[in-house]
């Protein structure tokens, strides 16, 4: 192997900044001065298939052997050489290999589908290397995070820890459609910049949650998981559902080496992680002060096994299970929120389910509608579709960002409570239960909630979206479409927070049936996508709030209001 020289001054363990959608990834580990030999060499690692993967090895100086940190990208294996040079210096060797049919490995890509298997049989390989010293652990987020998962189910008792960020163990729920509802901003986006535009078709082609996805899925295999895990995803990230429906798969149903021995950690960030600005308003207190020494606790602790790698060891198990952050107001002093909490489950124990129902004259309260409650009819143009404006996006702008302008669209309903009489905290799981009648055999229901500042701004909180097909079938395996003129309830999740309405400020829930360009418009015809040419099926809902149709968000309060 040929041999160069590594001179590091001061690499710092930092918190990861992490924007893989421009394939960057920029991480400070340790402190060390001082030059530093290792070898390189670039080897193409054979699948069981029969297909070379490209894998680059930084070997520390010396006989070895070795603990191993593994990265699977698919953003090519040239942008790591701040993070091969620091675990250089800390006696660690780097696999970093890029993915089927990505840069320089064989085969065609198809966004995750072979790397239940192609994840394997790499740790197999490593475990075989002679500088090997069976200590492996496994870091990365976003697409980096995603491959973890995958690899993980049966993956042998070397395979101590996993660092997986803003990532999701399922693709077909988590990423490609959520409730139903096809993710064309993030899969189009997303694929088209990758320029892998052959795998969107493929994507499109298969709806319903079949067999199909189950290559590119882990969630039924949490107990063939052996390895400690930090989870870590923020609010308004594209996958927090992700995030910490893996945290509680590998804590609570995971195998030996991972049941109770995950942490999670969430933040107010978008997919840019550890930044405090997200969209439109910049929250205090929003970068993780200890990030740094975490890292270096994690990475000490999992890849040495002698004393100081236990003291590392020992600082992490004694961590809680669950970090958070509670979003409060921004800019108003003495606002409560913009503070950091522990638990030890997601959610946090305590906090009570409490329905929010939507009310005439476009009122939003804890009392049930009566019983001529009557209903709002909004007229749905699949050809003119209510734009996407904040929220979980990953590709166009992110966060909490003010929706007056699309509130005042006729093709939206919003409720409003009246001023909070004490601050409202909002901490846990949140689900929508919305009744409506139709003129169509399907539609989109999309919930947004929103905090009112006193201002007038409208700042987004969380939204999410249900396609109407599916609401007999919370694992979207089957489809019933419906019948025009009869009620139906659409129940699905809005999605978890944290956060903290102030005083003063308004609650709001706003209602449409799109969201686009986050999620593909329903052309209301019965078709999954609006094919090019076509305009669709003009869809005249009403959303239902009477007593026997009582639509509501259910809220996981802290505190309630008077």
């Amino acid at each position: 192997m040929p041999t160069r020289t590594r001179r590091t001054t001061c690499l710092i363990v930092g918190a990861l900044a992490l924007i893989l959608a421009a394939g960057l990834l920029a991480i400070l580990l340790f402190s060390n001065a001082g030059p530093r030999e290792s070898s390189e060499q670039t080897v193409m690692v054979t699948m069981p298939d029969g297909i070379h993967l490209a894998t680059d090895l930084v070997l520390p100086a010396g006989e070895g052997p070795w603990p191993v940190l593994l990265m699977r990208t698919l953003y090519g294996r040239d942008q790591w050489s701040e993070l091969t040079d620091a675990l250089i210096d800390a006696g660690v060797a780097t696999v970093i290999q890029d993915v089927r049919g990505r840069h320089d490995s064989e085969g065609e890509f198809f966004a995750f589908l072979n790397d239940r298997e192609d994840g394997p049989a790499t740790i197999d390989w490593i475990l075989d290397q002679p500088w090997s010293n069976d200590r492996l652990v496994t870091f990365g987020g976003s697409a980096l995070g995603i491959t973890q998962y995958m690899l993980a189910p049966g993956a042998p008792a070397e395979l101590r820890c996993q660092w997986a960020q803003v990532a999701m163990p399922d693709l077909y729920r988590h990423a490609v459609y959520q409730n139903g509802v096809y993710r064309s901003e993030l899969m189009d986006g997303w694929l088209g910049a990758l320029k892998e535009t052959q795998a969107i078709s493929l994507v499109h082609s298969i709806p319903l949650n079949t067999a199909d996805w189950d290559a590119a899925r882990i969630t039924g295999e949490y107990g063939q998981v052996n390895a400690a895990g930090m989870h870590v995803g923020g609010w308004y990230d594209i996958f927090a559902r992700g995030t910490i429906e893996a945290f509680l798969g590998y804590q609570e149903l995971g195998g030996p080496g991972a049941a109770g021995q995950q942490h999670l950690i969430m933040g107010p960030w978008t997919h840019n992680v550890n930044n405090p600005r997200a969209g439109e308003l910049t929250f205090p207190a929003g970068v993780m002060a200890d990030g740094e020494e975490l890292m270096s606790n994690w990475l000490m602790g999992c890849l040495f096994d002698d004393a100081k790698g236990k003291r590392y060891r020992d600082k992490l198990d004694a961590l809680p299970a669950v970090t958070y952050f509670t979003i409060g107001a921004v800019d108003e002093e003495g606002a409560p929120g913009n503070e950091w909490h522990t638990a030890e489950n997601w959610p946090p124990a305590g906090n009570v389910a409490v329905p929010y129902y939507l009310l005439p004259d476009n009122g939003l309260g804890k009392e049930m509608p009566a019983d001529a409650g009557g209903g709002d009819t909004i007229r749905y143009d699949p050809s003119d579709p209510c734009p996407t404006v904040g929220g979980a996006n990953l590709g166009i702008p992110a966060g909490a960002m003010d929706q007056r302008e699309i509130e005042q669209r006729e093709d939206v309903i919003v409720y409003t409570t009246p001023a909070l009489a004490e601050p409202l905290e909002i901490t846990g799981d949140l689900a929508a239960d919305i009744w409506i009648i139709t003129d169509v055999p399907d539609t989109d229901i999309v919930v947004r909630l929103t905090d009112v500042y006193p201002d007038g701004r409208s700042m987004l909180i969380m939204d999410n979206i249900m396609r109407a097909r599916y609401r007999a079938s919370p694992d979207f395996t089957s489809e019933s479409f419906l019948t025009p003129g009869e009620p139906a309830r659409l129940t699905f999740d809005l999605g978890p927070t944290s956060y903290l309405l102030n005083a003063g400020h308004r609650l709001r829930v706003s209602v449409a049936s799109s969201n686009a360009s986050r999620f593909a418009p329903n052309p209301n015809t019965g078709a999954h996508f609006l094919e090019e040419g076509e305009a669709g099926q003009i869809a005249h809902t009403t959303i239902l709030h009477d007593a026997a149709h009582p639509s509501a968000i259910i809220l996981p309060l802290a505190r309630n209001i008077d």
